[in-house]
């Protein structure tokens, strides 16, 4: 999205400015608690998480927090090695260990401790104080545990009962309080690197926005001007292979335009005068001039990226388990490094409370609720953008959730299946007239009409180099057809119901137009003066990828339906050619909507493909509601998922996300529930009568450090669905 929008220059009067949705200024939110949001980057008061900007600036500076922490990292790792390998390896080459052992570890853990994990202890204190206590708070009291523990016993060891002692000195875990704190940060590091890849769909969409754009002055003249100075009513030109800069439509010049990265279509589509462009798409051939007529935050690239934006923060429902979990998992936690301390103090081998104060620091430590807590909203921001590039736009995370459970899908056939815009067919002329004849007649009368079907006609006459006459009277009946007169005779142009009223028999060419309706086409009669003139046949193609579509759709197990406002012949011809078995012909938006619910009180879970506005209450009930864009206008009102490209593949493709997204939820919540359900008893020492062997605070600090790092690593492996 355009910056710096408010430095624009005003020209002329009637030019609307471009608005913005960052001029508001960045606003940062939590990818575990979306519902925090605040103007300044910061911590989440709940989780203690770093805030990420909701939408992210394209040309973004490094995450401070990655610079801060990847800095007390490295400079405190020498220390962090030498303090182990002196607490590890001292014994083995001095005998008795080294005089001032204690102080000489303390000394090198000190800085590591106080300085590299000042940040964890920070925060430990404000998700006290806010009474929401996090993963902060479990590190921060088990480093503090150990470091506090062995300051005590290296200043004052007397105060120590003699079963605490070993070789003469107090056991201290100096190196165990250091190495959590190194491994913790690099734990930090490295979730931080991965949780910024899963904004990097929409960056890629924000840096499809070419930066500039070339005006053309009233003079003739012709200029670049930054794209946040071009306004509603400018006349831009866009020479070959450069970017169209904002919505709007051709005024003059021919050329195919790439599309492909806004609706997933690999075809460059051919652009005429009157044909409308979106913003950020490539102009490959040839030279154009547009009218700019939506600029800003309102441009289709910016509401897919703010629609994206919106989808990426949504709470699946299938997280609610996890937060519940996440609620209460800190105290018990808590609670059960508690009973591991006593426990083994009281019961355990000597000596018993050196164990079970190192048991109690492993189990603070391994508990991970940041595996928990990211589980799922790692898998929506991946599957979102992921989808985005590809023309899919999910509304939000209960959607994707929802799409993989669909068996039904009611489809509209103009448009969806068909291409949509109708291509002329032929003409069957009456006894005594031409071709030629009926061609003209009908096109002269259509000129006036705004229906496809009639620009369909009018075309074919021009392309043939036929005059056309100018009505002198013309009316439009709903449905029905048209009427006029032209050059002196009444003509009407229609279905039977008009050639009914107007009191011509249709028969003589009944059998033909059957046929033709038969094949799919739509057949018009024209009549002129009272006598039937011949018939003309229009037939909207069925689109190329129609099939292919269909047959991945069957294969997932999905039951298409047709539904269509076309006449039922027509329907079914078109059913049949694609193996639909059940079909709904001359449908009103009414029954689709009814033929939902029908479908609904079934047990059926029902998605509806609907092109938006006469669609939307059918859209709005349907479980799950995909408005068809025609690629201009993204309709983000009732639907739950938008194709910027109305092609049934997307649906195909939406679903294949969707089924691919909920795996990869169900894999992370059952990692980080096994994870935690394992790692805490292991910690707590329950394998000790078995095995005789400890799982040591370090090696704690490593797994719980892991753990998120896995999640997300997984989360971003959906960056390749949908293909």
């Amino acid at each position: 999205m355009e910056k710096d929008v408010h430095h624009h220059h005003e020209h002329a009067h009637h030019h609307a400015p471009a608005h913005d949705a960052t001029m508001a200024g960045t606003i940062y939110t939590c990818p575990m608690h979306p519902e925090i949001r605040q103007p300044t980057p910061g911590n989440c008061p709940k989780c203690g998480m770093t805030l990420e900007p909701l939408i992210p600036e394209l040309e973004e500076e490094e995450n401070p927090e990655l610079k801060d922490f990847r800095r007390r990292f490295w400079w405190t790792l020498p220390l962090t090695v030498t303090v182990t390998m002196l607490a590890m390896g001292a014994h083995q080459f001095f005998h008795g260990g080294i005089p001032y052992q204690n102080w000489i570890e303390f000394a090198l853990s000190a800085p590591v401790v106080l300085w590299a994990g000042w940040p964890f202890f920070a925060r430990g204190a404000q998700s006290i104080a806010r009474r929401s206590p996090n993963m902060w708070t479990l590190i921060g009291l088990g480093v503090l545990a150990a470091f506090g523990y062995s300051v005590a016993a290296t200043i004052a060891p007397e105060l120590f009962p003699a079963a605490f002692r070993q070789d003469g000195r107090v056991g201290v875990y100096f190196e165990a309080a250091a190495v959590i704190v190194s491994l913790t940060l690099l734990g930090q590091i490295l979730e931080l690197r991965a949780r910024s890849q899963t904004s990097a769909a929409i960056k890629s969409l924000l840096g499809l926005a070419p930066k500039t754009a070339r005006r053309i002055q009233e003079n003739g003249t012709e200029e670049d001007i930054p794209l946040t100075h071009v306004h509603i009513g400018d006349m831009l030109r866009i020479r070959p292979g450069e970017k169209v800069p904002v919505d709007g439509i051709v005024l003059e010049g021919e050329s195919a335009v790439d599309e492909s990265m806004l609706t997933g279509e690999p075809m460059p589509m051919t652009k005429r005068p009157d044909d409308k462009v979106i913003g950020a798409t490539i102009n490959t051939s040839g030279s154009l001039v547009m009218r700019a007529e939506v600029v800003g935050s309102q441009t289709m690239l910016s509401q897919i990226v703010q629609m994206v934006a919106q989808a990426q923060r949504s709470r699946a429902p299938m997280q609610r388990l996890a937060d519940v979990v996440a609620g209460y998992f800190v105290i018990v936690v808590g609670l059960i490094a508690l009973a591991t301390f006593v426990a083994w103090g009281l019961v355990g081998p000597q000596p018993s409370w050196v164990f079970g104060f190192v048991n109690a620091v492993a189990v603070l430590i391994i508990a991970c609720p940041c595996a928990l807590g990211l589980a799922t909203p790692m898998s929506i921001m991946a599957a979102t953008g992921r989808a985005a590039t590809q023309g899919v736009l999910f509304r939000d995370a209960a959607a994707i959730e929802s799409f993989k459970k669909v068996d039904t899908l009611i489809v509209d056939k103009t448009g969806t299946l068909t291409e949509g815009k109708p291509a002329f067919d032929r003409i069957i002329p009456a006894a005594g007239f031409s071709e030629e004849d009926v061609l003209l007649a009908a096109a002269s009368i259509d000129q006036g009409s705004e229906h496809p079907l009639a620009h369909a006609i009018v075309a074919e006459a021009r392309k043939r180099g036929l005059e056309l006459h100018k009505p002198a009277s013309f009316e439009s009946s709903s449905g029905i057809g048209v009427r006029g007169v032209v050059a002196g005779h009444r003509l009407a142009l229609g279905n039977t119901k008009l050639m009914d009223d107007e009191k011509v028999d249709w028969h003589p060419l009944s059998s033909e137009a059957e046929a033709l309706r038969g094949e799919g086409a739509s057949v018009m009669y024209l009549a002129a003066d009272g006598q039937l003139v011949g018939l003309v046949a229009v037939s909207d193609p069925i689109k190329a990828t129609t099939q292919e579509a269909l047959k991945l759709l069957k294969q997932t197990g999905v039951t298409v339906i047709m539904a269509t406002g076309d006449g039922v012949t027509t329907a079914k011809s078109v059913a049949a050619k694609l193996g639909i078995a059940e079909v709904y012909g001359e449908v009103k938006p009414q029954d689709k909507l009814n033929l939902v619910e029908r479908y609904q009180a079934q047990g059926k879970i029902v998605a509806m493909a609907g092109d938006g506005i006469n669609d939307a209450p059918a859209l709005a009930r349907a479980n799950v509601g995909v408005a068809m864009g025609t690629g201009t206008d993204v309709a983000m009102n009732s639907a739950h998922v938008t194709l910027v490209k109305g092609d049934l593949r997307g649906i195909a493709r939406a679903r294949a996300i969707s089924v691919a997204t909920v795996r990869n939820m169900h894999q992370n919540l059952t990692f980080a529930f096994v994870y935690n359900a394992l790692g805490i008893p292991l910690a707590a020492g329950l394998l000790y009568p078995f095995t005789g062997q400890l799982l040591s605070p370090i090696f704690a600090a490593l797994a719980m450090s892991l753990s998120s790092v896995s999640v997300i690593t997984n989360a971003l492996r959906l960056r390749g669905t949908g293909n």
